[in-house]
């Protein structure tokens, strides 16, 4: 799929892939892209391989393309480009680990033998009331054992392992890998939310949990509401705009609301390249994450209003566009996003 220090992934692969996922978007939104197949569509495309270094088995793509898979991929079914985006998170830490760790992880990741996935909101989580953190981390002997919970890990039903994150008592974070089958491991049912319940995102408890590799802070680095986010945002946008343009086909009228959502799409995709390709800053990528969340949210909307009465239906296209946009808005939200968001609906934007 990926040309070797390419810009962007290969477009007939990517076509081919994006059919793929299509096609099986249905069931995927009712049993998950493990279960329906995706993700093996992924693994067999080489689209998993692009996350992963040439020297770990994988074909180590270029940012701008990766971000371009996901908001390919997105565009066609969000569920997938989720759970991929929560892989690809939890392979960019482990890329982080040990030599010898890598190397016992990331070539079976990277074709698809086993998955993983992540979860890390709890860093941001402080259980106030008791005064801890909500996963925690204490020395034990030459290893780690982990006690608390990850409120939501997406797929973690569905992996082999967890990438997580935990506090140690000198307050520092820690990252880890944990098997899903480890003792005092236990994954709850997932939640049944607005949209996306097909990720199978869960909490998940852990009780002395002893980690099979621990991942230094520096080596793996955690960006809350990174560029991956906005990515699926502008995917999910496309979707809502190409429905759009669908309703306009016959209708003239809608043609200016076409072009100016897909004008703005296109500007918001060039920073996105630009920013993939040169490096952002936080105060940059954050209002880079704050447009592509307003334009998704608009997008939908629009979509919504030119479908007219069917489009409230449940099950229709643009029902469920509009219950994934509002996904973008408590996502991995910085501050700074979700604080711009509030501003912009109470109108003091």
């Amino acid at each position: 799929m990926f040309r070797s220090a390419c810009s962007s992934p290969d477009a007939p692969a990517l076509a081919a892939l994006a059919a793929a996922l299509a096609a099986r978007a249905t069931r995927t939104a009712d049993e998950g892209p493990w279960r329906s197949g995706a993700m093996e569509e992924l693994a067999s495309s080489g689209a998993l391989a692009g996350f992963v270094p040439v020297a770990h088995g994988g074909s180590g793509a270029a940012e701008p393309a990766l971000l371009a898979l996901l908001t390919a991929i997105a565009a066609r079914c969000l569920t997938t480009a989720l759970a991929l985006s929560q892989w690809a998170s939890a392979v960019r830490i482990i890329c982080g680990a040990a030599a010898a760790d890598r190397e016992a992880l990331l070539p079976g990741l990277a074709h698809g033998r086993t998955f993983t996935t992540i979860g890390v909101s709890q860093l941001t989580t402080s259980r106030r009331h008791l005064g801890a953190p909500a996963l925690a981390a204490v020395p034990d002997g030459d290893s780690w054992r982990l006690d608390g919970i990850c409120p939501w890990v997406t797929g973690a039903d569905a992996c082999q392992t967890i990438v997580t994150g935990a506090v140690a008592p000198d307050g520092g974070q820690l990252f880890f890998v944990v098997p899903t089958a480890a003792a005092g491991l236990t994954i709850e049912p997932p939640l049944p939310m607005l949209a996306l319940s097909a990720s199978r995102t869960s909490c998940v408890c852990f009780s002395g949990v002893r980690p099979t590799v621990t991942i230094a802070p520096g080596a793996a680095g955690l960006r809350t509401g990174g560029l991956a986010t906005s990515a699926l945002a502008l995917g999910a946008a496309q979707a809502a705009i190409d429905l759009l343009a669908g309703e306009a086909a016959t209708r003239p009228a809608l043609e200016p609301i076409v072009a100016g959502l897909s004008a703005e799409h296109d500007a918001i995709s060039a920073r996105l390249t630009v920013a993939a390709s040169e490096g952002v800053e936080p105060s940059a990528r954050d209002a880079l994450r704050g447009d592509a969340n307003g334009l998704v949210v608009r997008a939908a909307q629009a979509a919504l209003t030119a479908s007219k009465g069917a489009g409230f239906v449940q099950g229709h296209p643009a029902e469920r566009l509009v219950r994934e946009s509002l996904f973008f808005l408590v996502w991995s939200c910085p501050q700074a996003v979700s604080s711009a968001a509030l501003c912009e609906l109470a109108g003091l934007a």
